[in-house]
């Protein structure tokens, strides 16, 4: 449907797109993951793709994860890191993060400072795949 949604706080303090549902990152217990909301943006029948909008409150992040299809994450607002592979990088508002398939990535906010993140993804994908015990230690040794 046409339209303009605006982007603003919300009571909380967080913020996110007015009229669009505030939506859980994840269901609880199913992946480590702390202080994350998710707004879809942008999903209609004939376009395979989805535009959402994840609010990482400070010190929150995202899933460690990987899958098979690709992503592009564009940074809102906000200071971070993220996690791509073997490697951790600093990330902060207009840089755009490209994940190819099967590379490790999880999002994290610094601790004084929220993380909004708009993420481009095909309609259609797979689920993510979560590490091991030992690839998750292994990737936080780098």
């Amino acid at each position: 449907m046409s339209g303009v949604r605006r982007f603003a706080p919300s009571a909380a303090g967080d913020f996110g797109w007015d009229g669009v549902e505030r939506l859980r990152y994840k269901d609880e217990g199913l992946a480590p993951f702390r202080d994350i909301t998710r707004q879809v943006l942008f999903a209609q029948p004939d376009q395979d793709c989805e535009l959402r909008y994840f609010e990482i409150a400070p010190g929150g992040y995202s899933t460690l994860e990987r899958h098979e299809h690709t992503h592009a994450v564009l940074i809102l607002r906000g200071r971070g890191t993220v996690h791509l592979g073997a490697r951790e990088e600093p990330v902060a508002e207009h840089d755009l993060v490209t994940v190819d398939p099967l590379t490790w990535h999880q999002f994290r906010a610094d601790a004084g400072c929220a993380l909004g993140l708009l993420c481009l993804v095909s309609k259609t994908r797979d689920r993510p795949q979560l590490p091991t015990e030992e690839e998750a230690e292994r990737l936080r040794r780098g």
